[in-house]
């Protein structure tokens, strides 16, 4: 047996195509595009290169966009200031504070800032709550972009037994919450699981999303299952790798995410389509 492979990287291209086709529809109608404003603190390479990918996709899905772009040393008190500000204009639909933040920030406070209906990356309390409660709103990106592959490839879940190792609330809890709602029977394992093999092994299907490379070893990988690996690692010589063998994880999986072109660009995907259901939503 080979894995078939959940193609994020072509997916996400149909849906931002799909995104800019209804941004230019907008436009012509003599309305504004949806408005995403993008916050970045300090210099950290990561997160410079994912805004940078942001940016670039808002831009060619025609959607306006703008980057605050803040010194490391900014305070708490003054990004919670620009927060503010973003919530009030009316040119901007999605506010995404990039992560993480320097030491003399309080993620928490931030993110609780951001209002619910512009907090385009699903992180708000109350939009994981909404999920939490079967009645989801701004979806968070990557565990919404792991759906649209599972959806769109027809895999079932219903009934199924689904494993997430990794329990961040980032990917981990909330992908939990999508497959419940799913009908999905969970297991959510973490740091503290005995016998994490044993998880693994009972998962038809598996989402590893913990940041350690080849942390699921392939030999462990049911017959047939589904495994989605969100984990993306850079090895010395350059290489980008997952947290699952992928090679052997292959021989014996149905289908696989690979890394990269899998998960990554669903996110980005999803990040543009929250965006837009928020300009619609604020309908002006």
């Amino acid at each position: 047996m080979s894995a078939r492979l959940l193609n994020g990287k072509a997916l996400a291209l149909e849906v931002r195509e799909e995104l800019a086709f209804r941004s230019a529809q907008l436009t012509a109608a003599g309305e504004r595009p949806p408005g995403l404003a993008v916050v970045l603190i300090g210099e950290d390479a990561a997160s410079t290169i994912y805004v940078r990918h942001k940016l670039d996709a808002c831009r060619q899905a025609g959607f306006h966009s703008v980057a605050h772009r803040l010194p490391a040393e900014t305070t708490e008190q003054a990004l919670l200031a620009l927060v503010a500000e973003l919530n009030a204009d009316h040119s901007v639909d999605g506010i995404l504070v990039q992560l993480p933040l320097p030491d003399q920030i309080n993620e928490t406070a931030v993110i609780e800032a951001i209002h619910p209906d512009k907090d385009v990356d699903g992180f708000h309390p109350y939009n994981v709550g909404r999920l939490a409660q079967r009645l989801p709103t701004m979806r968070p990106c990557t565990p919404a972009g792991i759906m649209t592959l599972l959806n769109e490839a027809k895999i079932p879940l219903r009934g199924h037994n689904a494993v997430v190792v990794g329990a961040s609330n980032i990917v981990g809890r909330p992908m939990a919450l999508e497959l419940l709602l799913a009908g999905a029977t969970i297991t959510v394992c973490h740091r503290f699981t005995r016998d994490l093999e044993r998880h693994v092994r009972a998962a038809e299907i598996l989402v590893v999303a913990v940041g350690m490379p080849g942390l699921i070893r392939g030999e462990w990988i049911m017959p047939g299952a589904v495994v989605v690996d969100v984990g993306i690692n850079r090895r010395p010589d350059g290489t980008i790798v997952g947290d699952v063998e992928f090679e052997e994880a292959r021989k014996r999986a149905s289908w696989i995410s690979p890394v990269p072109g899998g998960v990554g660009p669903m996110t980005v995907a999803i990040l543009l389509r929250n965006t837009l259901e928020a300009r619609l939503a604020r309908g002006h």
